[in-house]
């Protein structure tokens, strides 16, 4: 009889071990599949799948092959500025006056443009003023100390006030007619626009450093502790300088291509990009307090928010209405992951306690 009672322990524990298995098996699937319809960056990308599908319903023209090609020319400057952001957000910090470098770039460009300089002379003073800015903001940030707000509010107004007080009114018309091709050009014989290729260059090679080499660990590491980054060895403000750097280096690229895109300089030139790339950032699922965040889900904020903009234009709404958009999508960015964390901690819980009772 003793045996017989232990026999039936041992069927009763194999029963609730093969009841434990299934409920983690069908917990698993169901989890991994919440798990990736939450990912901010499959958000974003259902997101552009659904305005394709939306646009491409209410006019024939969005799904042209040439259009959709076309409008990248629109947004390949502020989507190279996101890159470098990203890092400079990513570390804790923040900097506003990537519009203001742009246009002193533009400035240096068209003064040089009016004493004759060429093409490729043009194309290294854009790039060099610009990395000179972001030295500067850097040097400020850390070695001065000063905050980064700070800093780039103040070099807003000088970087920009330059150009205005110099030009006025007035603008610089007379460029090179190869300089054309950075901003205009398309690659070799194809419908390829030359600026959407060497943004995507650039996004393979700072998504690298971002994810696979230890630059990147560090900057993860700054963003969500400074100070314990610091103690472990980490050169905190080493890191920092040379994310300003990279900002400047890359809004003199992108002052090379906007120039060269609409053939002229004026001191307003870029005006508001910087709250746009930052939009873009935030957008992509960086978090704005540091620390969280990869570079892919900024890609799709950038292509979902720049074709979003393109069928909005082909619709003939408003740019009111497009603002507003770009604000509701900003808010939603800022909110919606804090909260889809807080639903999957909840699951977490609630699929521990179930598989507790069910052991139990």
């Amino acid at each position: 009889m003793m045996l017989g009672t232990h026999n039936n322990r041992q069927e009763t524990h194999k029963s609730d071990l093969v009841n434990v298995t299934r409920l983690i098996n069908e917990t698993s699937l169901k989890e991994r599949m919440i798990t990736l319809f939450t990912k901010w960056e499959v958000i974003l990308g259902l997101l552009l799948i659904l305005v394709f599908v939306y646009f491409s319903n209410l006019t024939p023209y969005f799904l042209n092959s040439f259009n959709l090609l076309n409008t990248t020319f629109t947004f390949t400057e502020k989507a190279i500025m996101a890159l470098p952001m990203i890092f400079i957000i990513m570390s804790g910090d923040i900097d506003i006056s990537v519009a203001s470098i742009i246009a002193l770039c533009s400035f240096a460009m068209g003064y040089a443009s009016s004493l004759g300089a060429d093409t490729w002379t043009l194309v290294a003073i854009g790039v060099v003023v610009g990395l000179a800015a972001g030295l500067f903001n850097g040097f400020f940030v850390t070695k001065v100390g000063m905050p980064a707000i700070a800093v780039t509010l103040a070099t807003q107004s000088i970087f920009r006030g330059i150009p205005q007080a110099v030009l006025g009114d007035k603008a610089y018309t007379k460029y090179p007619q190869s300089f054309a091709y950075f901003g205009q050009g398309y690659l070799g014989e194809s419908l390829i626009p030359f600026s959407l290729v060497f943004f995507l260059v650039l996004a393979a090679i700072m998504g690298f450093v971002l994810h696979k080499t230890r630059y990147g660990r560090k900057v993860y590491a700054i963003g969500n502790a400074k100070e314990a980054a610091r103690f472990c060895g980490v050169q905190v403000n080493q890191i920092r300088f040379i994310n300003f750097a990279l900002m400047g280096l890359f809004s003199g690229i992108a002052a090379v291509l906007l120039t060269s895109r609409i053939g002229s300089t004026r001191p307003n030139i870029a005006l508001g990009y910087d709250m746009e790339v930052i939009t873009l950032v935030v957008l992509g699922g960086v978090s704005i307090s540091g620390g969280k965040g990869n570079l892919f889900g900024v890609i799709m904020a950038i292509f979902l928010l720049g074709y979003l903009k393109y069928g909005m234009g082909l619709i003939n709404l408003s740019a009111k209405a497009m603002v507003i958009t770009t604000g509701t999508l900003l808010i939603v960015a800022v909110l919606l992951p804090g909260f889809l964390d807080s639903i999957k901690a909840w699951r977490k819980l609630r699929r521990q306690q179930k598989t507790s009772t069910v052991a139990n």
